[in-house]
């Protein structure tokens, strides 16, 4: 995948790094990690600028931000309560559980998708829940906007700095999402076994 990432770029220079970034944003496992810092290394041989790089990844990440969020409104909180209303039994879940969920993500919304934009995975699911719970459009772009902004430039300014050693900067970041992916997987066990004993306790 790391070739044919660096391929487009090289191929489409700005328009590469939009399209990887949107895309990126919407399948999370093509890792934004080597289109940053490898956008920021190709300044250091090209007619690419740091500043073009960071403004073509926004854009992008903004782009995939948006198709997300009107995901998450066609799939509103009804719908998911009535889902889950239907399927939950597998997984433990009923309703109210979506119902808390999303009071939840209503209260601390700002945060998260702000926070989330600059954490692998997360950076594009966040942006389902804020859809969901019908946020502010134009808060929702701000928050992305900035988050995104923070990421790109961190990476892309490390992939100038490095050069042709950007693909150390990519396995160190690989550990991190690892770390993160992991962290995740076990908070949602946590969450599982939670629900499954309090509801065990209930019957």
């Amino acid at each position: 995948m790391e070739n044919w990432i660096t391929g487009i770029m090289n191929d489409f220079g700005y328009i590469g790094v939009f399209l990887l970034i949107a895309i990126e944003n919407l399948f999370p496992p093509i890792p934004s990690e080597v289109i940053l810092t490898f956008g920021g290394f190709m300044t250091t041989y090209s007619d690419m600028s740091v500043v073009g790089v960071v403004i073509a990844s926004t854009l992008g990440s903004i782009a995939g931000a948006i198709a997300l969020y009107y995901i998450g409104y066609i799939i509103d909180v009804n719908k998911m309560e009535r889902f889950v209303g239907k399927y939950g039994r597998f997984l433990q879940l009923t309703p109210s559980d979506v119902t808390k969920t999303y009071s939840w993500f209503t209260k601390y919304g700002v945060w998260a998708v702000f926070l989330c934009r600059m954490v692998p995975l997360l950076r594009s699911l966040i942006s389902v829940p804020a859809g969901s719970t019908r946020m502010n459009f134009g808060l929702f772009m701000v928050l992305t906007t900035v988050g995104s902004l923070i990421w790109n430039i961190a990476l892309v300014s490390v992939g100038a700095a490095v050069g042709a050693s950007w693909e150390t900067i990519v396995s160190y970041m690989d550990a991190y999402s690892n770390i993160v992916y992991a962290l995740i997987a076990l908070t949602g066990l946590g969450v599982l076994v939670f629900i499954f004993k309090r509801k065990k306790k209930a019957n």
